[in-house]
């Protein structure tokens, strides 16, 4: 026995119960679980008084794109900070491996569109010290981690590395070639294998990330091995020819989990969401929709506006380098051509559409967009280019995307069907920060909505991905299971306001939110956080290889 936990409200993450327990941990692992004072610590135990603290098992992130920011920040922040222990990596097909040397710039333009993540970041962080996805995981085992990471083989990153550039299907000899490669992943320890097919994933150039090229039968084809070997979870952002139907089919010709994102709580389409999740849980198969727990709200300026990639005019901006947008701004062809379908296309946003940074327009700070440009005459979709031209570029939006449905989304929180996921932390770094899904969800819905009990919530965090992933000894409190636990005070536990930084390599920006309440933190039997703050310079995290 290293460490004695003293006198904690365990709550296991099974969904049962808490209970006052205390919890010894040795090594790495839980080594007993009992009622408080039934342990007895020996000389050189550590003996941590919980004073009454929820202890739970770290919580688990299955939706994250670390996969580049792992190379430059090992404690993966600020997901460390919220209560996770462990994230899983590789996400929607993208990811940084394999990678031969001359696509690197293509992938970091790809990850710059599709998950508007810095070009200067990527640029001066990525340490490209691996070419194949197992050089890859052993360059991550290398890393000092304050997490435990897990990582998909993503579908663009195969097929860039397989078919090169071309917008094509691939032959059945590169297809054959796919499916190798998949099998050295998974035998590296890749957790899955991960694609898209979603619309507005766009990417290098403007043009759609190399996995919607893919014929759907590539995807059976690719995700048949994850059955052949046994093991893998498949991962997949839905798409035309790809959705709750095929995601049955896949599941169950394979006899594999498959995750999807996501399911959506929209204002616009009350019951909509609702409607799906029973429509795909009428189907066979393990099939989990990932589901968030917050508005999907992004902060967006016109260098880079990335969620309009999905109005075809805007392709036309995100093929164009960064420092000549702005004169096709100015092209009032191109607005002539675009102001109709983003008018439209955003129909239901402009309300909710506010300027949130700016050194030039203070004065109409928080103002909707829609009401603005009425009483100037014009169309919101001229308004948000004009401030931005006039402001240089610097003018923020705040923009509520999705999800924004809140009494519904209250209601798929409390069905056990949906997964807790997508989070995307680790992308749209300077556009939105969701890796404080955790804290959020015991605020929001547990505390003030009363929409779950602490013990679903934790449920949710820990138990569910624990099950849906094959997580092995990782996401309860169980005797012989990985000490990866968080100690937390429910009536405090929380957010803090957003904040923006420039810590990322090259001075880039993004933006943070840090947490209150969570009081202690260690993972594989390590503190990593005491009394509300980070252990500085600890590496307890590992590599979880499937």
């Amino acid at each position: 026995m290293d460490v004695l936990l003293r006198d904690a409200n365990v709550i296991d993450g099974t969904g049962s119960p808490g209970r006052p327990a205390d919890v010894a941990v040795g090594g790495d692992r839980i080594v007993a679980i009992a009622p408080p004072g039934e342990l007895s610590p020996a000389r050189t135990t550590e003996v941590v008084d919980l004073d009454g603290l929820t202890l739970a098992p770290g919580f688990i992130d299955v939706h994250t794109h670390y996969d580049a920011q792992i190379l430059w920040d090992g404690d993966l922040t600020p997901s460390s900070w919220h209560g996770v222990t462990s994230v899983v990596m590789g996400n929607c097909g993208f990811g940084v491996a394999p990678t031969h040397p001359d696509h690197r710039e293509l992938v970091v333009r790809l990850l710059e569109n599709v998950e508007g993540m810095s070009m200067d970041a990527l640029n001066a962080g990525i340490d490209w010290c691996f070419t194949t996805f197992p050089q890859y995981l052993d360059a991550l085992d290398r890393r000092r981690k304050r997490l435990n990471v897990a990582v998909f083989l993503g579908h663009s990153a195969l097929r860039l590395f397989v078919v090169g550039s071309d917008e094509r299907p691939a032959t059945g000899e590169e297809v054959k070639k796919m499916r190798a490669l998949l099998r050295e992943a998974l035998r590296a320890g890749a957790i899955g294998f991960s694609t898209s097919r979603a619309p507005q994933h766009q990417g290098a150039f403007g043009r759609p990330v190399p996995s919607r090229f893919a014929q759907v039968e590539e995807v059976y084809a690719l995700a048949s091995v994850l059955g052949e070997m046994g093991k893998g979870v498949l991962a997949v952002a839905v798409g035309p020819g790809l959705f709750i139907e095929e995601l049955s089919e896949l599941s169950t010709n394979y006899g594999v989990p498959v995750t999807w994102t996501a399911l959506l709580a929209r204002a616009e389409r009350p019951g909509a969401a609702m409607r799906t999740l029973e429509r795909a849980a009428a189907l066979p198969g393990e099939v989990y929709p990932q589901l968030a727990c917050r508005e999907i709200v992004m902060q967006i300026n016109m260098a880079d506006p990335t969620p309009l990639g999905e109005v075809d005019e805007w392709k036309e901006v995100l093929a164009c380098p960064r420092p000549q947008r702005g004169e096709l701004y100015k092209d009032a062809r191109w607005r002539d051509r675009a102001r109709q379908p983003t008018l439209e296309r955003w129909r239901h946003r402009w309300p909710r559409i506010t300027v949130e940074e700016t050194v030039a327009h203070r004065a109409v700070l928080g103002i909707p967009l829609d009401r603005l440009a009425s009483e100037r005459g014009t169309t919101p979709f001229d308004l948000m280019v004009d401030l931005a031209l006039a402001d240089s570029m610097a003018t923020r939006f705040r923009v509520v995307m999705d999800n924004d449905g809140g009494e519904e989304l209250g209601t798929l929180l409390a069905d056990k069907r949906p997964l807790l996921g997508l989070s995307d932390a680790g992308a749209h770094a300077s556009q939105l920060c969701d890796a404080c899904f955790s804290t959020h969800l015991l605020e929001r819905w547990v505390r003030e909505r009363k929409v779950l009990a602490l013990e679903d919530a934790v449920w949710r965090l820990t138990g569910h991905p624990h099950q849906a992933f094959r997580l092995v000894d990782r996401g309860l409190i169980r005797e012989g299971f990985y000490a990866d636990l968080v100690a937390f005070d429910p009536a405090t536990v929380g957010t803090v306001p957003l904040q923006r930084v420039h810590d990322q390599p090259g001075g880039a920006d993004r933006l943070v939110v840090g947490s209150t309440g969570i009081e202690y933190v260690w993972v594989n039997g390590v503190a990593t956080r005491i009394a509300g703050q980070d252990v500085p310079q600890v590496a307890s995290g590992r590599l979880l290889r499937s």
